[in-house]
């Protein structure tokens, strides 16, 4: 009986197991002009280095309420091409982003976190530590860890995937640390003093 007991609770745990689905999902930046700080396009970006003890492109897992995995999130490039290319999006919409030849200052870093999650509230966070380097010879001018993190109300199960709140909430997350990085005073005054750039040959996409 206890065989067929434990034999019962594997098979019921392996059909759970069976059904998680996996769902691709995008990271959007979006631009909010009125409440950003305009610079000197100055500023390219090189690719930051994923830290994160998860896959290239794991973004976090849906559970039920007692823990079982049904849904997984990934993202459709990896995680750390995501960062890059949301501090590409931030430095354009400040007028900051240059062409690799003509920027003064480079932007890389590494990401150390970068995920969603839901238990009882859909959430999701970001932590990244931003590096700015001298373009010429390479000189690390700037450091610093910055996060940002987005919950919302709880939510119904049986009311749909959560997979959309999951996915706007860690994209509002990623922004918010971007918008602190490259706003924050500290870094602007490490690079004060500017030139115009010339035209970005970068073409945005975070798909």
């Amino acid at each position: 009986m206890i065989r067929l007991s434990f034999l019962l609770t594997a098979l019921s745990l392996l059909s759970l197991t069976s059904c998680t689905t996996t769902s691709e999902v995008s990271l959007d930046y979006v631009p909010n002009p009125g409440h950003v700080q305009l610079g000197a396009a100055e500023f390219s970006t090189q690719p930051f280095v994923d830290r994160r003890d998860m896959g290239a492109m794991e973004l976090g897992m849906v559970r039920t309420q007692i823990g079982t995995p049904i849904e997984k999130v990934l993202t459709k490039v990896p995680i750390a091409s995501v960062v890059s290319n949301a501090f590409a999006y931030g430095l354009q919409g400040r007028g900051m982003l240059a062409a690799r030849s003509a920027a003064r200052f480079i932007i890389t870093g590494e990401v150390l976190d970068l995920h969603c999650q839901l238990l009882i509230h859909p959430y999701g966070y970001a932590k990244v530590r931003v590096n700015v380097l001298e373009a010429d010879s390479g000189r690390i001018i700037h450091s610093a860890i910055y996060e940002g993190e987005r919950q919302s109300s709880a939510y119904v199960p049986g009311s749909g995937t959560p997979v959309p709140a999951l996915r706007d909430l860690t994209s509002g997350a990623l922004q918010d640390a971007v918008d602190r990085a490259l706003d924050d005073q500290a870094m602007r005054s490490k690079c004060s003093g500017g030139r115009s750039g010339e035209t970005s040959g970068w073409q945005p996409g975070m798909i």
